[in-house]
C-alpha cells in the first residue's frame, strides 16, 4: 500500500470509519518525497532507536523502520491503532504506543524502548502542540538528534538569529539547548487536507554542554522580561520586570557595563550577552 496515494489513503480511512479531528491537527502526507527526505535527514543507521510522534496512518513511521534499529511510535488518537496495525503489518521493528506524549516521561520511555541504542527523535509534529513538544524533547536530555516537520514559521523562529524580527524567548531556549538548523519547506499540497501555511523541517542537535556557563532559571527570566512586551526597548522592559530591585538608572548603568545601549531590543541579544546581562542582574 502506498501510504501517500491519496485515493489509497481515502480507501484505508473509509474502511476504517477513520474521521478527520481538528483538535488533533491531523494532516497527513500525500508526497512521498517527504517521509523519505524527513528519514534521510535524520541520519538513522540499525544502532539508532527512533521516537516518533504523533505517526498518524504511519508513511513516515514505514520509513523510519527501513533505517532504524527500532521505531516507537507514541500515538494519542486511538481511532487510528487499528490502521497503524494494517500499516505496519510488515515493520516488525516499529511498535506504536498509545498514549499522550505530554504525559509521559520521555527519557524513562527511551530508556525502555532503546536499551544501548543510540536515541533519536522524529516526527511531523501537529502545529497544535509544536512548542511543547520541542521543549520537552530537549528537557528529556536523552535524543542525538530531533528532526520534525513544523510550521514554517515557527521553524523560523527557533533559528532565527540575533537581529532578526523571528527572534523571540524560544528561540533562545531552543539554542540554549541545541544547535538548530533548517533544513528545507513542505508545501501546503503535500498534506491531506491541506494546511493555510507552509510547513518545515528542522533539525536540533543537543549541545553536549550547555553554550554558556548560566544559571538557566536566572538565564531565562531574563530572556522572559526582555520579550514580555516585544515593542519595549530593553531598559524599559527589564525596569518593568526589576524595578523593585533597581532604578532605571541603575539598569541603564548595567546596559552600560555589558556594552549595550540602552534603546536596544531583546532580540538583537546573543545568548552570550543575555548571560552577561542575567549574572549582572543577579548581584
Amino acid at each position: 500500500m502506498n501510504l501517500t496515494n491519496p485515493s489509497q489513503i481515502k480507501s484505508l480511512l473509509a474502511r476504517h470509519g477513520f474521521r478527520f479531528s481538528k483538535s488533533m491537527g491531523q494532516n497527513f502526507l500525500i508526497a512521498d518525497w517527504v517521509p523519505q527526505d524527513i528519514a534521510d535527514a535524520a541520519g538513522l543507521d540499525g544502532d539508532c532507536g527512533v521516537l516518533e510522534i504523533g505517526p498518524g496512518i504511519g508513511p513516515l513511521t514505514v520509513q523510519l523502520a527501513r533505517r532504524a534499529g527500532r521505531v516507537a511510535a507514541v500515538e494519542l488518537d486511538r481511532s487510528l491503532l487499528p490502521i497503524l496495525a494494517e500499516t505496519l503489518a510488515d515493520c516488525p521493528n516499529a511498535r506504536v504506543i498509545p498514549g499522550d506524549v505530554m504525559k509521559l516521561d520521555l527519557a524513562e520511555l527511551a530508556r525502555e524502548q532503546f536499551p544501548g541504542m543510540t536515541v533519536k527523535a522524529c516526527a511531523n509534529l501537529p502545529y497544535n502542540i509544536t512548542t511543547p513538544v520541542i521543549t520537552r524533547l530537549l528537557e528529556a536530555g536523552c535524543f542525538q538528534s530531533i528532526t520534525v516537520m513544523i510550521q514554517r514559521e515557527v521553524a523560523r523562529r527557533i533559528c532565527a538569529p540575533p537581529g532578526s524580527p523571528d527572534r523571540g524567548a524560544f528561540s533562545l531556549f531552543c539554542q540554549y539547548h541545541a544547535r538548530c538548523s533548517l533544513l528545507f519547506d513542505v508545501g501546503p499540497e503535500c498534506f491531506l487536507p491541506a494546511p493555510k501555511v507552509t510547513s518545515c523541517v528542522i533539525q536540533l542537535v543537543p549541545h553536549a554542554h550547555p553554550p554558556v556557563d548560566a544559571d538557566p532559571k536566572t538565564l531565562f527570566r531574563v530572556v522572559r522580561a526582555a520579550f514580555a512586551q516585544r515593542r519595549k526597548t530593553l531598559l524599559n522592559a527589564l525596569s518593568a520586570a526589576y524595578g523593585s530591585r533597581f532604578s532605571k538608572d541603575q539598569l541603564r548603568q548595567i546596559l552600560q557595563e555589558c556594552g549595550l545601549e540602552e534603546s536596544v531590543r531583546g532580540e538583537r541579544l546573543s545568548l552570550d550577552e543575555f548571560n552577561r546581562l542575567s549574572k549582572r542582574l543577579q548581584l
